[in-house]
């Protein structure tokens, strides 16, 4: 993350827009980290960024990755992702979770797969395979793309300096937590289905 802060130190919004764009189509990016640290790089009484030109210039890195995974979808095809969309994290497990949402939720996927690391970048592809009209999915592309630029990005500009340190903590426990929880439900589905049939005594 420490690169990613002294690219942007030293080339400032272009480096912000090149790094949303390459984090979008599927490279790996810490996208909301970096949003909140950009967020953080508003505050204060001197800051590096402005908060306003940084909503407009991570919106247009955000969108340029969404049209460039659109474009590819479309012109490749499913077939081309799955043989190689391993090379910028498009395993074909993640392939087929994201197009089992897409099935299920159609374009509202793209829109709520920005907050899904691991979804964002497959649902944009699916669209172009899906053949969905472009300007149908620059609307929802577009809404869920301003909507999640801007809460990072106030997020990180309100917690101010410390925005790093809490999102790796938040990602962190919260992984943590999640694991504990699906145990959890195994086990509690093994007893039930374990005394399901036992007669009460």
């Amino acid at each position: 993350m420490e690169q990613l802060v002294q690219l942007i130190d030293q080339y400032g919004y272009i480096a912000l827009y090149g790094l949303l764009a390459l984090g979008i189509v599927g490279l790996p990016v810490p996208d909301e980290i970096l949003m909140t640290t950009v967020g953080s790089l508003t505050a204060g009484l001197d800051p590096l960024l402005t908060y306003s030109t940084s909503l407009i210039v991570s919106f247009a890195g955000a969108m340029t990755g969404m049209l460039v995974s659109y474009f590819l979808g479309h012109t490749v095809g499913k077939p081309f992702l799955y043989k190689f969309g391993k090379w910028v994290k498009l395993t074909p497990d993640r392939l087929s979770v994201a197009e089992r949402w897409f099935h299920k939720y159609g374009l509202w996927a793209v829109v709520f797969g920005y907050y899904v690391p691991g979804v964002r970048h497959f649902t944009c592809y699916l669209s172009g395979v899906s053949n969905v009209k472009l300007w149908r999915y620059l609307l929802y592309a577009g809404t869920g793309g301003l909507v999640w630029c801007a809460t990072f990005l106030t997020l990180g500009h309100v917690i101010g300096a410390n925005a790093p340190a809490i999102m790796q903590a938040v990602h962190h426990y919260m992984g943590i937590s999640l694991t504990i929880i699906a145990v959890v439900v195994l086990i509690l589905i093994y007893l039930y289905w374990r005394f399901r049939k036992r007669p009460l005594v």
